[in-house]
């Protein structure tokens, strides 16, 4: 019960920065904020009903995590290179 309180107040805290902060590296580790709660609910939950299936899945969770890093990272060296700033209100330009 007290793993699931603390991935609650993990995902809120990842929410709450997603929402508000501009600035794009924020944004990202909003989102592994997010990632981690929810592979430690998986891990609770998999933990507290003797199965193993929750575990399993944490590491295709941690796999995508990883890629989404290596994707972001990418994307915000483009973004320095073609506006000079990593921050997300710089790109108004990339709106269709």
């Amino acid at each position: 019960m007290l793993i699931q309180l603390l991935a609650a107040f993990l995902f809120t805290i990842g929410t709450l920065i997603v929402l508000i902060r501009r600035d794009t590296i924020m944004v990202l580790m909003g989102i592994e904020l997010l990632l981690n709660a929810a592979n430690l609910s998986l891990v609770g939950f998999s933990n507290m009903n003797s199965m193993i299936e929750g575990q399993v899945q944490v590491f295709f969770v941690i796999t995508i995590a990883a890629a989404e890093s290596a994707v972001g990272l990418s994307i915000l060296v483009n973004l320095y290179r073609n506006f000079g700033s990593i921050k997300t209100q710089a790109a108004t330009t990339l709106k269709g």
